[in-house]
């Protein structure tokens, strides 16, 4: 054997070189784990022979690793598992088998490393400046080129089960008892582990995973072989932990709670796992992203519950900062918003009551109102198709119970317009203008959220005029005051008081000048039933009389409705009209005989009766003290009212028993059995009767009712025009009026959808005829 051929027995011997190359070894040999120091003096002074042994030994074991070691390594992979704990246990096995090979060849490759040093051949490969680097690096190529399919799975199982006993512990793996390991359900099952409480592996588990991880550690396997596994392993917990925590819950502020179960569960578990490559920031965005999106989908009923919701829409805004998940926010809640409130089947005054809680919620959510603007804006043109929109407004501004806009209403703030000459928030700007923040880059360009911030401002400029509402108050104040039967008008003088605040004195003015009517009208009758001064005849006759005097020019127009009260009732107001001419000269009554009330007294049998009903109540019981029998016809045309009307005013009696509908309309007065069982002296069962029918049928004309009868003043213009003219097009129609009939300071005006709706109304009442664009005449 020449010098060649012992180096090569002695370095193939000491670097296992044998089983691959041979030659094979003497039996009872013992193999030494340093290199001979004749072999390495010869190579110490042959540097290239020096670097071709050292890159043979490295080719050498990346065979091994090819044919051997990897290919053990990611057999142990199969049969796939299905139980969570059995691929924990495979994994673990794959690990430490793999382990146990790469140790085999660790003392040769130290004995590498000392050949390197002590012939000065140091290089760096595949940039890895030391042997062991090299190695591992080689290790993990081949595990990439032999990736088998489905191998995330097995990984995923390890990590799931081992933070699965992490996460049950509380973030510890220190020794517990069973029933201390983790959440346990009514049958003693560890939430860990999944076994019984009596047999609790979550120590053992834990253990098995530290040793894993420092094995794996050891080889560099630890982020290559699973980061994104654990990275999404770790965002399922957190979005699972975070839809748990705040599930249904809005009355208090989980952020803090949340940032700390994430550093002392998750971040804890990862340094557990040696992750260091999963930063804490993009844990942290993660959690935010997963929150916000959760309180989005919550976020209707966020609204509906505020104040009480509050902290999560306080979480809400500070996560919207570190997210980009604005724009989501506002299409989501908008189509929620459409989808529960936009349809025939929600009431107005549900809708108002939505949308005054999106203005408070939305407001805490952002300051700039830019949200509040993009999200509600098809609410806010919904609501202006609606016809009974204002009424619900201003029936909400003076309800006698407390609401949202009542206590906006005590605020003393005025209207903030959109097409005020100056916004409020204008000045605000010049006086804080150090403050001064720019609108959000989603604002709508003619976004003047920030000045809006005022409740009762939002919901007039839905319409952008005060007028509607000031005309609406003025209907329901005077249905207020002539549905009562006093004089006492305080509540409502501090509710005028509060409203002049908001839409100014003089648009109120006509309110003010209701007002001083029903005081007018109390010392009226007051001086002319008094015994000194006041008229005898008004003392004596059968039917005292008590007037509400009314300034026809300052009240709204009342509805036209007919009623001819009983002679000797019509000769008590004439009595009382010559007593109020007696005292004021030149003036005097015109009577509205189907508003206000009567006092009767009913005399059944040995029963004598009180009751306060309505005029036309009294007046239907009253005609049966002439018959005990009449037809409705009869009674309609005697009272002079519509037959309908009577049908429906006649069921009051019917519902007291005291009168029956033996056939069809024909009413018999019922003699004995008297009242329903509860009815008695100065009972108002009548008056709550009445009331409620009446808020059906408003006492005055509606805004839509007067409308309708202001455009009617155009009609004879139009019916000139197109006698003359034979047919004319909408537009040219509208130019006409705007010339001959929409000049001088009292002239109605009217903008052209208007105009088409009124005409169109007359079409259907076939009195204009309409085709290929013109209107006509029908012929």
């Amino acid at each position: 054997m020449d010098e060649l051929d012992t180096y090569w027995s002695d370095i193939s011997a000491v670097f296992g070189l044998t089983k691959l190359f041979g030659p094979p070894l003497q039996p009872g040999v013992e193999i030494s784990n340093n290199v001979d120091e004749k072999t390495l003096a010869y190579l110490k002074a042959d540097h290239e022979m020096a670097e071709f042994v050292e890159d043979f030994v490295m080719d050498s074991y990346n065979i091994m690793l090819r044919e051997e070691i990897v290919p053990t390594f990611w057999g142990h992979f199969s049969p796939k598992q299905e139980n969570m704990k059995a691929g924990f246990d495979q994994f673990c096995s794959a690990v430490g088998r793999l382990y146990a090979d790469v140790k085999v060849l660790s003392p040769r490759l130290e004995e590498l490393s000392r050949l390197r040093d002590v012939c000065s051949t140091h290089r760096t490969i595949f940039g890895q400046r030391t042997v062991v680097g090299l190695f591992c690096c080689s290790l993990r190529g081949t595990m990439h080129s032999q990736l088998i399919q489905d191998w995330e799975e097995l990984v995923r199982q390890f990590y799931s089960q081992a933070f699965s006993v992490f996460y049950k512990s509380g973030g510890s793996n220190t020794s517990q008892d069973p029933e201390d390991s983790g959440d346990w359900s009514g049958d003693l099952t560890c939430g860990g582990c999944g076994h019984q409480t009596e047999a609790c592996l979550c120590h053992t588990i834990s253990m098995a995973f530290q040793l894993t991880i420092a094995r794996m550690g050891e080889l560099g396997l630890v982020e290559r072989l699973a980061d994104q596994v654990v990275l999404e392993i770790v965002q399922d917990k957190i979005t699972n932990h975070v839809q748990e925590t705040c599930r249904g819950s809005f009355d208090c502020s989980y952020l803090a709670s949340l940032d700390e179960w994430l550093d002392i569960v998750v971040l804890a578990w990862l340094k557990e796992a040696q992750m260091g490559g999963i930063s804490r920031k993009k844990l942290l965005e993660h959690l935010y992203n997963t929150y916000t999106k959760a309180r989005i989908e919550q976020l209707f009923n966020i609204i509906i519950e505020f104040p009480d919701s509050q902290p999560a829409l306080e979480d809400l805004r500070d996560c919207l900062v570190h997210t980009d998940l604005r724009s989501h926010l506002t299409s989501s809640l908008k189509q929620v918003l459409d989808a529960k409130l936009l349809h025939p089947g929600v009431n107005t005054a549900d809708i108002l009551t939505a949308y005054i809680a999106a203005i408070r919620a939305l407001r805490v959510l952002d300051g700039s109102g830019v949200v509040l603007e993009l999200v509600c804006e098809d609410v806010r043109k919904y609501l202006k198709t609606r016809e009974d929109t204002v009424r619900c407004i201003v029936q909400s501004l003076i309800d006698d119970s407390a609401t949202e806009l009542t206590e906006e209403l005590q605020k003393t703030e005025g209207l903030h317009l959109d097409h005020s000459f100056q916004a409020p928030d204008d000045w605000e700007c010049l006086e804080d203008w150090e403050n001064w923040q720019p609108d959000p880059v989603d604002a709508p360009s003619k976004h003047r959220g920030r000045r809006s911030a005022d409740i009762i401002s939002m919901l007039v400029n839905i319409y952008g005029s005060k007028e509607l509402f000031v005309n609406e108050y003025r209907s329901l104040l005077s249905n207020r005051l002539l549905a009562h039967c006093s004089y006492d008008t305080e509540k409502e003088i501090r509710y005028l008081e509060l409203l002049k605040l908001r839409f100014g004195e003089v648009p109120l003015h006509q309110c003010e000048v209701m007002l001083k009517d029903i005081g007018d009208s109390k010392r009226m009758n007051s001086l002319l039933h008094t015994v000194d001064g006041g008229c005898p005849e008004l003392q004596t006759q059968a039917f005292p009389v008590n007037s509400l005097i009314l300034s026809a020019q300052f009240w709204p127009q009342f509805k036209a409705e007919t009623l001819e009260l009983p002679h000797e009732v019509t000769e008590a107001l004439d009595v009382y009209t010559k007593a109020f001419q007696t005292l004021k000269g030149n003036r005097t009554l015109v009577w509205k005989p189907h508003l206000g009330f009567a006092n009767i007294d009913l005399e059944i049998g040995d029963k004598k009766i009180n009751l306060t009903v309505s005029p036309i109540h009294a007046a239907i019981i009253y005609m049966f003290q002439e018959a005990a029998e009449w037809t409705a016809q009869q009674l309609a045309t005697s009272l002079k009212v519509p037959l309908s009307t009577l049908r429906r005013k006649i069921t009051f009696w019917q519902s007291q028993g005291l009168l029956v509908e033996n056939t069809t309309d024909t009413f018999t007065l019922v003699e004995e059995g008297g009242m329903k069982k509860g009815t008695g002296l100065g009972d108002m069962s009548g008056v709550t009767h009445s009331l409620e029918e009446d808020q059906e049928d408003s006492i005055t004309a509606s805004s839509a009712d007067q409308r309708e009868e202001e455009l009617g003043m155009f009609w004879s213009y139009i019916l000139g025009m197109l006698t003359n003219l034979e047919s004319l097009p909408l537009e040219r129609i509208y130019q006409m009026l705007r010339i001959f009939a929409m000049q001088g300071p009292s002239a109605v005006e009217c903008d052209m959808q208007e105009l088409r709706a009124f005409l169109d109304t007359k079409v259907r009442q076939h009195k204009l005829a309409f085709s290929g664009g013109h209107y006509r005449l029908p012929k």
